[in-house]
């Protein structure tokens, strides 16, 4: 099974897709969407919505986990996280995927094996289980992180529901 990971953001959107068979995991490919800040908001939202759009076509994953937003102290901060999220999870439905959410605290766990791990302890666990996914920008180790998150949350039945 192939699983595509997002961390959604609105200036930088991480992905990764890896390849499950049975308990191993595979790393496939990673990175990061990089949106202008100077364009407009539905601009921005448009172009998370296209490139993860073109990563489905060229990847396509059998499941997708998608990074759960937490409400921080700014509110509008939040709103426009949410907004990109939204544009991801939008994308991942044009391509008949369902968006299993994760909070972080969940990814955390299924990775770390805490749940207040910090982003080192993720980043650092992600590079020993994907050991062939090399140096990772840190929205990319997150990415894969909720695509491990994923391998380990999504059973057999749901696979397929969209």
């Amino acid at each position: 099974m192939r699983i595509l990971g997002i961390d959604p953001g609105l200036r930088h959107t991480g992905w990764g897709v890896i390849e499950q068979a049975g308990s191993r995991l595979t790393h496939i490919a990673n990175g990061v969407i990089r949106i202008d800040p100077a364009l407009s908001l539905s601009a921005r939202l448009g172009g998370i919505h296209s490139e993860i759009t073109a990563l489905c076509a060229e990847y396509r994953p059998h499941a997708a986990g998608i990074e759960e937003t937490l409400v921080n102290a700014n509110p509008r901060s939040a709103l426009k996280l949410g907004q990109a999220r939204g544009a991801a999870m939008a994308a991942l439905h044009g391509a008949g995927l369902v968006a299993h959410e994760y909070s972080p605290r969940t990814i955390k766990l299924a990775v770390v094996g805490t749940g207040g791990a910090d982003k080192a302890q993720v980043a650092f666990m992600v590079a020993r289980l994907l050991p062939q996914a090399g140096k990772l920008a840190s929205d990319a180790a997150d990415a894969l992180a909720c695509a491990i998150c994923t391998a380990h949350h999504v059973t057999t039945k749901t696979r397929g529901a969209a």
